[in-house]
């Protein structure tokens, strides 16, 4: 049975910028009547106007009529003032990242709301528990995270502080999802679900660049043509803004006590500091100016002749070299356990794999490599030869952000179906983590973990004994 908030009942909004307007946009697409205030004087009712020119441009591709358009924005209210909310049954602010602007806003509300309104932040990083200290009644404080734009991301974090009601977590979970979005409860924990679980697709990426493995054009195009996801993460990054993403990571890092898990990078922290931050400055790892071509990714010519029978992935034997998929060992210690010539490649994904990275022992001919890459050009697929290293980067990637959904599962951060849903719908992800290390073997992704942890030494690598414990029940 849904508990969420009736569309007759009112809902308020605090902040009228990108993200305030957008949370407006959708409760009053929902019916909601919505008072829209901001501290800064006409700034509500520029965000009203903001959402009505945003409407008029579904209007325009026939996606939305004129009156509904109408309709909806009538619906919201520019509000004059901070106790014009009072009616209100859910209050949700969009301001600043501020703890102590935070508190004290939600201070005030406090004696300007009845006792039944639920009070929502949409804090990305701030502590819910934190933000409720001090209130007469913390329980009725949840975090509402949306992301940007609210009105089109699927996903809503629904974080509950120490102190949250769990009815209280329930209505707004029931409400976000007959706004049409798609809720997860998370615990109150530094970067709830996307931004902690996220940070292995930027941190290992960044690190395979620092050990001079592939330039980052190279390491996007495996990722991308390699693993299915949308953007390379240095692309990524780069529309994210450096500031921003390298702001996040040290939050992270310093929330959970240096855990070498969420290591910042030297690399981006140069970047940084040379205001090189991405698409806004116009340079960062790529650049942006007009006429400026992207960087090709590093790719094996095919003109040999390939390999009869190939295909992958499958061990195979090409005149005395081994063709295997990684385990996280390097190829020069996979030939020595076997005792003949290696070839690794990277995680072939059936359907989605068009391009596939490699790494070969010290003894593999130059031709066996190049015949390779012309039995994968066969089908269509580019091959990338790199420096012999563990993991390689899809498996890599996948292993890590594998390692932090189980982790965060383990310490009750959120289910594993809702770490799925959330990096699915709030970071468009091919396939959920626990999803995606289930099918490839939980003990494929331990083994890389391991082998990884062995050969670097870095703790980063270490694998989640929630992990190792579902490896081991899946174990036949």
């Amino acid at each position: 049975m849904m508990t969420a908030i009736a569309p007759s009942q009112t809902v308020g909004v605090i902040g009228a910028g990108t993200m305030g307007a957008g949370i407006a946009q959708l409760a009053a697409a929902a019916g909601h009547p919505v008072l829209l205030f901001d501290a800064v004087e006409g700034a509500a009712d520029k965000g009203r106007s903001r959402i009505a020119s945003g409407l008029q441009k579904l209007v325009d591709r026939g996606r939305m009529s004129a009156e509904d358009v109408t309709a909806l924005t009538s619906r919201i209210t520019p509000a004059a003032a901070l106790t014009d909310l009072a009616p209100a049954t859910l209050i949700v602010e969009a301001i600043i990242e501020d703890l102590a602007i935070k508190q004290s806003l939600f201070a005030e509300l406090e004696t300007i709301a009845s006792p039944e309104t639920i009070l929502a932040t949409n804090t990305s990083s701030i502590s819910v528990t934190a933000i409720a200290n001090g209130l007469t009644h913390p329980a009725r404080l949840v975090g509402m995270h949306f992301f940007n734009p609210a009105p089109i991301m699927k996903l809503v974090e629904v974080v509950s502080g120490l102190a949250t009601s769990p009815a209280v977590a329930t209505t707004t979970f029931d409400t976000a999802r007959a706004w049409g979005k798609i809720p997860v409860h998370a615990k109150s924990t530094p970067g709830f679900i996307v931004n902690r679980v996220a940070r292995p697709f930027y941190a290992e990426a960044l690190r395979l660049a620092e050990e001079q493995v592939a330039d980052p054009a190279t390491i996007d195009a495996v990722l991308t043509e390699g693993a299915g996801f949308r953007m390379g993460p240095f692309a990524l990054m780069d529309l994210i803004g450096h500031d921003v993403n390298f702001a996040v990571t040290k939050s992270v890092f310093d929330a959970y006590f240096q855990d070498p898990r969420y290591r910042p990078s030297l690399l981006q922290q140069e970047l940084v500091d040379a205001g090189w931050l991405g698409r806004k400055s116009g340079r960062g790892f790529y650049e942006y100016a007009e006429g400026a071509m992207p960087p090709a990714p590093a790719t094996v010519a095919s003109g040999a002749e390939p390999i009869p029978g190939l295909t992958l992935p499958a061990a195979t034997e090409l005149e005395g070299t081994r063709i295997r998929q990684t385990d996280g060992r390097t190829a020069q210690e996979m030939a020595r356990a076997l005792g003949q010539p290696v070839i690794l490649h990277d995680l072939f994904i059936t359907g989605t794999s068009k391009r596939l990275a490699i790494a070969a022992s010290l003894d593999v001919p130059e031709t066996h490599i190049a015949r390779l890459a012309a039995s994968c050009a066969t089908s269509d697929i580019s091959v990338t030869h790199l420096p012999d290293w563990p993991g390689l980067v899809v498996m890599r990637t996948l292993a890590m952000l594998a390692n932090e959904a189980f982790e965060a599962s383990m310490t009750g951060v959120a289910s594993e179906a809702d770490i799925d849903a959330a990096m699915l719908y709030g970071v468009n992800y091919p396939r959920g983590p626990v999803e995606w290390a289930t099918e490839i073997g939980l003990a494929t992704i331990l083994a890389v973990l391991d082998a990884i942890h062995a050969a670097t030494g870095d703790p980063r690598y270490r694998p989640s004994f929630g992990l190792r414990q579902a490896a081991e029940s899946s174990s036949p």
